[in-house]
């Protein structure tokens, strides 16, 4: 299964925020309310049921390893949401950029604190 790919599931528990799907295969995906249909919903429960057949487009994968699903299935696909799944993404790009940065500032900030140090307990 790859981010973007159509999936058959069916709901297996509705929650506050969304519902848990189990997908054809027998793995696990989950739908975030906000992900359910393109106007408001107020409740999941007005839009999904268990053991509702659902067809949704794969998002990426969340934090617990579920797939995330997508029942707007005109919804385009990010390509950073695309790249999330194999750790290319333009965040983690940036974070470790930024990262580098921070390092090596502080090492400068080290150095010259350092050496403030050193000319006060010469005098």
């Amino acid at each position: 299964m790859e981010v973007g790919q159509v999936v058959k599931g069916k709901v297996v528990e509705i929650l506050k925020f969304g519902a848990n799907v189990e997908l054809e295969n027998g793995e696990k995906a989950f739908i975030h309310i906000s992900k359910i249909a393109p106007t408001y919903v107020k409740s999941v429960s007005d839009h999904l049921n268990v053991g509702q057949e659902i067809e949704g487009k794969i998002l990426g994968k969340t934090r617990d390893g579920k797939w995330e699903l997508s029942l707007k299935l005109d919804e385009k696909v990010k390509d950073s949401q695309k790249n999330t799944q194999h750790g290319n993404s333009d965040f983690e790009k940036k974070l470790a950029k930024f990262m580098k940065d921070s390092d090596r500032k502080h090492s400068e900030y080290r150095k010259r604190l350092d050496k403030k140090r050193g000319k006060k307990n010469r005098r």
